[in-house]
């Protein structure tokens, strides 16, 4: 069985190239079964997370300029050369399977190259806020709104990773398949004064919130300090150390920038905190769990409450509530024996999203599919 997982690149951190990392090498390890990654803008960077060395990674070389639009005309030049290089390439490698978990381009044309494979579409993003769009859009809208449905239902499966996601698809070919984990023999030391927040420093993200939050925590903990990994998209981390700046949080509030092995770094800390806008299913949450670290976030679209169970392993708190988010992490700081005890039940939850559990859902899939 030949597997193509077809994406933009794989040498940035994020939840989606780890989690085509983690399912890459579970399958090229499985017998008869080849993996391949296709690429449009490598740009000769190395892979970002470890791949298996029977993994052939393909990069086709387009190389869009992400500092245009899409419909530019270099980019629509770039697009063409995608199309007809893809399409070669396919009929090359006749897969029996093309997974793509983003958008690109090739969203709209897959399902009319993809010769013999079903092609498989992972939705890593919500749709939560589209869904309120839909409600009030205009002809022309609804009309992009059709389109897009149209191609939905042209893929021969749409995986989803909770079953709210699975209602904002409208198509009749879902699947809720969560994301999956590899559990960890670390443990986190909850005796740290030091709380992390991970993720691509965006606006999505809403570390400006946390920045708040712990503008109001710092009063009461100053000896305590707030950490943010992650890479830099949009000039965001300037305005997030200038609102740093203005709350006189330089000594406790850090930006540490990328690591490779995040899960080693949460042993450090004592606390994983969230604040995002959306988000679909959180890898950093797994991972947190996996080394027995508790959880406060926000209950956000709508991935959060997927994972955690609130009062359990997890404290959730109402979406953009600053102050009760202020009040709860508090206690989650001054009451070690509760770290403790959600840090516990937070080892035993993730075990539902382990690895060999996950990736038999996705052998069931593949098996359905070719039936």
């Amino acid at each position: 069985m030949k597997i193509v997982f077809n994406t933009d690149q794989i040498f940035l951190h994020g939840g989606i190239e780890k989690v085509m990392a983690t399912k890459a090498n579970y399958l090229a390890n499985q017998n008869d079964v080849k993996i391949f990654i296709v690429t449009t803008e490598q740009l000769g960077n190395p892979p970002c997370y470890p791949l298996d060395q029977k993994i052939i990674l393909i990069d086709l070389g387009i190389n869009y300029n992400r500092a245009k639009s899409y419909f530019s005309q270099e980019n629509l030049g770039k697009a063409k050369q995608h199309f007809i290089r893809q399409r070669k390439l396919f009929k090359e490698l006749n897969p029996d399977f093309i997974i793509s978990p983003n958008y690109n381009f090739d969203h709209y044309w897959l399902p009319f190259i993809k010769n013999k494979a079903k092609v498989l579409k992972e939705r890593h993003g919500s749709r939560f806020f589209e869904t309120q769009q839909r409600k009030d859009a205009s002809f022309v809208k609804r009309l992009k709104f059709t389109f897009n449905d149209y191609i939905d239902g042209l893929y021969d499966c749409i995986v989803v990773l909770n079953n709210d996601e699975k209602s904002y698809v409208h198509t009749n070919n879902t699947v809720v398949i969560p994301n999956p984990t590899e559990l960890s023999l670390l443990r986190a030391d909850l005796t740290q004064k030091q709380v992390i927040a991970a993720g691509r420093i965006s606006p999505v993200k809403a570390f400006d919130q946390l920045i708040e939050v712990w503008s109001l925590v710092n009063k009461d903990f100053p000896d305590w300090q707030l950490h943010f990994y992650g890479q830099d998209y949009l000039d965001t981390q300037k305005k997030l150390e200038e609102l740093v700046k203005k709350l006189q949080l330089q000594a406790v509030v850090q930006f540490k920038g990328s690591v490779d092995n995040l899960t080693e770094t949460m042993t450090n800390y004592s606390i994983y905190a969230m604040t995002s806008e959306t988000e679909c299913f959180p890898m950093v949450l797994l991972e947190a769990f996996s080394v027995g670290l508790p959880v406060i976030s926000y209950d956000c679209p709508n991935g959060p409450r997927n994972i955690l169970t609130n009062g359990e392993d997890s404290i959730l708190i109402p979406d953009k509530n600053i102050p009760i988010f202020a009040a709860r992490l508090k206690e989650l700081m001054q009451n070690e024996n509760l770290r403790q005890q959600m840090g516990t039940k937070g080892l035993e939850n993730v075990q539902r999203f382990s690895l060999e559990k996950v990736m038999h859902q996705w052998k069931d899939l593949f098996k359905s599919l070719l039936s």
